[in-house]
């Protein structure tokens, strides 16, 4: 192996050099040339952008894959140049384990109806995950390791050399310094002040040089928030239109179970309102009959009343004009606190009892509620009905 021998000396010395330099000068021994504010300014500000585009690019990979694992996986195969593969989305994965749940209960049957549906409807989101994903990787992130593993690069290698150049200078000056002072005490050492003085020229020369080099990376960095700026407003827009999406999807699908609500849950929870007697033969079961048969709980209905069940059709509801049935009425336990949107519904507070019975036309996610005096709409969904 041929090695340059004086250039291997030279730099040895060189790096001897700014090693003694920069160590007097965190001793206090030393003078050190200072960069004007303006400069300090630009590299604060570089340092600025660099740390915080590191935590908002960390940040963003975590909410666009929060999956540790998954995240090192892509980090592998972007550093061996290779393509990622493709991976299915946590809805998709859903939407897979209820498709062949639906098949197994039955896809006619009302619960296997529904997890079609719903199972559709978390394919679709995890479909939109994936294209909101990828549009802010390639139009988000991308720019900012661009910025770090590029531009943030060569700005740190500039700086390098600049304080490699400025030990130097500083190292030349004290040179100088230290030949004056022996010139003063014999003639002989007038060489080495020449020899000095013409190091200084070059290293200053250098040193001013490399100092308009840096400046210019670093007021670069303006250039860089525009485009981090744009990125930023193509992210939200990305964003914008995934949760916008998500949102009509779940529309859609709210729509669709509301249309199907009536035939999945006929006769669970409210009373049938066209059919407010039972039929004959079943008033009056056989014995034997009614020994084996489990009762059945329901909400008693109230026969229609004139001005009542058109009143309650059309979502206006008067408490005062709404009269209890006769008998039956059941009796429910308050699951949460409810607050009443408005003087038609009942407020209510967590584990206390009130009365409930339904109306003819009443939507059936609703029933009337009684407390002593008060009367108003409550949501089945905050009620535990017991028998």
């Amino acid at each position: 192996m041929d090695f340059n021998v004086k250039k291997l000396a030279s730099d040895a010395g060189v790096f001897f050099s700014r090693a003694m330099q920069f160590t007097e000068e965190k001793l206090g021994q030393a003078e050190k040339t200072e960069l004007d504010a303006h400069f300090e300014n630009l590299m604060a500000r570089a340092d600025c952008t660099k740390n915080w585009t590191e935590k908002i690019l960390r940040q963003t990979e975590v909410l666009l894959q929060p999956n540790l694992s998954a995240r090192v996986e892509e980090f592998l195969y972007e550093k061996l140049d290779r393509k990622v593969p493709s991976r299915v989305t946590n809805g998709e994965l859903l939407a897979q384990y209820m498709t062949e749940a639906a098949n197994d209960f039955g896809p006619g049957t009302p619960y296997g109806k529904t997890l079609i549906k719903v199972g559709e409807t978390q394919r679709r989101l995890g479909a939109a995950e994936r294209d909101f994903i990828q549009s802010a990787s390639i139009n988000f992130l991308t720019p900012l390791r661009n910025f770090l593993e590029g531009d943030w690069r060569t700005i740190s290698k500039e700086r390098r050399t600049l304080q490699n150049c400025r030990l130097d200078l500083d190292a030349c000056k004290a040179r100088l310094k230290k030949a004056k002072a022996a010139e003063a005490k014999a003639a002989l050492w007038s060489d080495e002040v020449e020899k000095a003085e013409h190091e200084l020229r070059l290293t200053q020369t250098e040193f001013d040089r490399q100092a308009e080099v840096t400046r210019l990376l670093l007021e670069g960095i303006s250039s860089t928030h525009v485009n981090h700026l744009r990125c930023l407003h193509e992210f939200v827009e990305s964003q914008t239109n995934y949760y916008a999406q998500c949102y009509q999807y779940m529309l859609d699908l709210q729509k669709q179970l509301g249309s199907s609500k009536g035939e999945i849950f006929s006769g669970t929870f409210v009373g049938n309102a066209e059919s407010t007697s039972p039929p004959a033969a079943a008033a009056s079961p056989p014995a034997g009959a009614a020994a084996t048969l489990p009762a059945v709980p329901t909400i008693p209905v109230v026969p229609t009343i004139v001005g009542v069940p058109s009143a309650v059709a059309e979502g206006v509801l008067n408490p005062n004009e709404v009269k209890p049935p006769a008998s039956g009425t059941r009796k429910a336990r308050v699951l949460y606190d409810y607050e009443a949107a408005d003087s038609t519904e009942l407020a209510l507070l967590a584990d206390e009892m009130i009365t409930v019975y339904s109306l003819p036309g009443m939507d059936p996610d609703w029933l009337i509620g009684e407390r002593g005096n008060q009367k108003g709409k409550v949501p089945v969904t905050y009620l535990e009905l017991l028998s």
